[in-house]
Formats: C-alpha cells, structure tokens, sequence
C-alpha cells in the first residue's frame, strides 16, 4: 500500500464517520474509494463493512446524552436488528451482488422521499402518539429488521433508511432518532465483523488504515449533530441522499 492509498483511506475514513454519525452513507464515501484503489466488489463491500463498524460504535459514544431514557426501546430492539444483519450478511455471502446494484439507487431515493415528505406520510400513515404502543413496537421491529438486513448486504446507505423508517414510526426528536441509528448501526457493525471475519474476503491492511480513522470522525460527527437543528439535519440526510443516488445511477 503506497503512501498515497493510506492518505486517501484515511481523509476517507474521517469524512465518512463523521457523515455516519450526523446523517448516515459514510460507507458511500469509502466503499466507491476502495473499488477505485482496485478491490473486487464483494471484497471492498466486506473489508468497508468491517472499517466502519468502529465509527459506528464511536457515534454511538458520542450520542450518548440523547439515548438517555431508551434502554429498554434498545434491549427489545436489538436481537431483531442482528437477525436481520445476519441474513443481509448471509444473502452477500451466497448470492450475486449484480441485482442489488441495480436496486441500491432507488433505496437511497426512497429512503430520501421519506425524510423530505416526513410530515405529509405521517398524516397517511398516522401519528405515532395516535397508535397504540403495540402497534409502533411492531412498527419498530419490523423497520429495524428490515435496515439490518439491508445492512448486513450492502452496509452503505444504512443509517440514511434507519433515520428514515424510525423517524415515521417514533414520535421522537430527530436528534434523538439518530442517536438511537447510531447504535443500530453499532450493533449491525458488530453482527458483520464476526461473519465477514469468518467467512468473507476481508483487506486486513485496509481495514487497519480506515477503521481508527472512522472512529475519530465518528464521534466528533455525533457532536455536531447533536447541535444541528432538526430541519437542517432532516435536509443534510435528503440532499446526501439523493446526490449519491444520482452519482450511482450514472456510474
């Protein structure tokens, strides 16, 4: 790895916790930068997976004053999210990765559609404090279930959709909705790392380069975002959102 590569992964890396922990996507910064230094698809998609997990961990460090009055939301959430990641790790593991290409784009644009018209599908979909608290529990597992599976097959773009499906089933403030990304994020990074260590083709060199570099801008991200109003957080996740999206259906 030359001097230049280690320079690159790591402005990548810092730029991407960061981006992780204010809006979500970061591994859409340093999954394309590993495919340009000359990783396969499936070996940068695995060796990012693993760099990231770090960053995702310190967001949630960082977030910590907003998760405050959510352990018992996290302790029921959490073995629904690793079921999903597992099988998300297991579809990418198995199968071709071609179709998903395919399909990321118009994740990304759903996921940014969600954020922008929050307000008019809460009023389609209900209020949160209009249902009943089982019917936002089963909401919740539902929407986190399906992000780890997302997650656990293509780890870019995970936090964009966790924003996005929590913020129409909790009534929470966006802040504390990205809090609780940070640290469904963590654990899907977690769930990853032990079966792509195992069984997937993992860059160990990248990964020792990218992932103290995700961790560093990881938690100093979650700080910002912590002081961001929530509309200015809402419209940084959508513009990120739809101008990835844009650069991944002419690439």
């Amino acid at each position: 790895m030359t001097l230049g590569e280690i320079l690159a992964l790591l402005g990548g890396g810092l730029t991407a916790g960061a981006v992780n922990s204010i809006a979500g996507g970061g591994s859409l910064i340093t999954f394309p930068l590993l495919v340009a230094l000359g990783l396969p698809g499936v070996a940068a998609n695995v060796s990012n997976a693993l760099s990231v997990a770090p960053g995702y961990a310190a967001g949630a460090v960082g977030s910590r004053p907003d998760l405050t009055g959510q352990g018992r939301r996290i302790l029921s959430i959490v073995p629904t999210i690793v079921i999903g990641a597992l099988g998300g790790s297991s579809l990418l593991l198995f199968t071709p990765r071609g179709v998903f290409d395919i399909v990321v784009p118009f994740l990304l644009l759903l996921a940014a559609a969600m954020m922008a018209f929050q307000n008019k599908l809460r009023a389609l979909a209900g209020h949160p404090r209009d249902k009943t608290p089982r019917a936002v529990t089963l909401q919740v597992q539902v929407a986190v279930f399906l992000c780890g599976l997302y997650g656990g097959y293509f780890n870019a773009a995970m936090g964009l959709l966790l924003i996005a499906a929590l913020s129409l089933v909790l009534d929470e403030p966006l802040r504390r909705i990205s809090a609780l990304k940070n640290v469904f994020s963590a654990v899907v990074g977690v769930t990853t790392v032990l079966t792509y260590s195992l069984f997937g083709p993992v860059n160990w060199a990248v990964v020792a380069v990218l992932a103290p570099a995700t961790m560093v801008g990881g938690f100093f991200g979650a700080k910002i975002a912590r002081h961001l109003p929530s509309e200015v957080l809402r419209w940084t996740i959508v513009v990120f959102a739809v101008s990835v999206a844009v650069v991944l259906f002419v690439t």
